[in-house]
């Protein structure tokens, strides 16, 4: 049994509160490289920002679980380093799909889980969710749990079609499970194509799909049902044009790739929404970074020469996120 409080981590309890409270949101970036972890911390000891690192089912299997351990403790110690004196840092699973797989992430150190049975009936998800929630509880680790599904491919999470959460469940679902935040369906979807074109319009002048607004008349309602209550928004991407645009021109084909407007995220940001995943983002400004530089560099084979600048465009996404979205930035002083 490792305690995430040993590697110097924290839970999202305290870290929420005052999100809510302060109008903000708390980014959550998936990582599944060193790249990503470096940029990730880079960014949030720059800015002082809280920052939870998602780790999926499928990053976890492909980094290896005890290798994460030591790369979280890793993180917390390079942030010290860059002079964030008390870094605030969440190490979250993301996606979690069974009791099993939620406990072996509470016994190695995760300082968070998040257990998804949202595609079960509802008296299911409640009771998977309530288990989760009495296990980690023992550790002080906080969960997330969800109600609604989400579009889109993530790894090993798909769906066809999204079904937006219900107010009308919410109080009967939180007070049932003991979850401490709760992931709602209002519109957004996983990956880098998060609407089909037929949802979408197209703007006349550029021909990009417009995507259509999220449901803020859902969420509106779950914030009077749950007052002040810790929300999640999945599937959170922009999807920046300016890296779709150059993974393209680069030998790449991401015809129509489209995501949420961050004019959106910004809004949802000052509500009760306090932790707001990203992920396709940064994948794509690593693609766009790397196709970039093999490019222009055919003879290149050192891949530090070409994933030291896809971590570059990382960093700066993330400090842009973290400043110009989610409003998170000197919230970790």
């Amino acid at each position: 049994m490792v305690s995430y409080k040993e590697i110097g981590l924290v839970n999202t309890r305290e870290m929420f509160d005052k999100a809510v409270k302060g109008g903000y949101a708390i980014p959550a970036f998936n990582f599944n490289n060193m790249e990503q972890l470096q940029a990730i911390i880079m960014a949030a000891a720059e800015l002082k920002s809280p920052v939870i690192l998602q780790i999926s089912k499928g990053a976890r299997n492909y980094a290896n679980a005890i290798l994460l351990r030591y790369m979280a403790e890793g993180a917390v110690q390079f942030a010290k380093s860059l002079g964030w004196e008390n870094p605030q840092i969440v190490l979250h699973l993301d996606h979690g799909d069974s009791f099993e797989l939620c406990k072996d992430c509470v016994d190695k150190g995760f300082s968070s889980v998040m257990i998804d049975g949202s595609a079960l009936p509802y008296d299911e998800n409640v009771a998977l969710t309530k288990k989760v929630v009495e296990y980690a509880h023992k550790y002080d680790v906080t969960v997330e749990a969800e109600l609604g599904v989400l579009a889109g491919v993530e790894d090993e999470v798909s769906a066809e079609e999204s079904h937006y959460t219900r107010p009308e469940e919410v109080i009967d679902f939180t007070s049932k499970t003991g979850c401490d935040s709760l992931a709602i369906s209002i519109g957004t979807s996983h990956g880098a194509y998060k609407f089909k074109p037929e949802q979408c319009t197209r703007d006349p002048k550029t021909g990009r799909l417009v995507p259509p607004p999220l449901a803020f008349d859902v969420l509106h309602e779950i914030e009077k049902k749950l007052p002040g209550f810790p929300i999640v928004l999945h599937g959170s991407s922009s999807v920046p044009q300016e890296y779709v645009d150059t993974i393209n021109s680069f030998g790449g084909r991401l015809p129509d790739a489209v995501g949420i407007p961050e004019e959106q995220l910004r809004e949802a940001s000052k509500s009760a929404v306090c932790k707001i995943n990203i992920d396709s983002d940064s994948r794509l400004a690593m693609t766009a970074a790397v196709r970039q530089y093999l490019s222009e560099h055919p003879d290149a084979f050192d891949p530090r020469k070409y994933l030291g600048p896809a971590r570059e465009e990382m960093k700066k996404l993330y400090m842009h996120k973290i400043t110009d979205v989610l409003g998170s930035d000197g919230k970790a002083e």
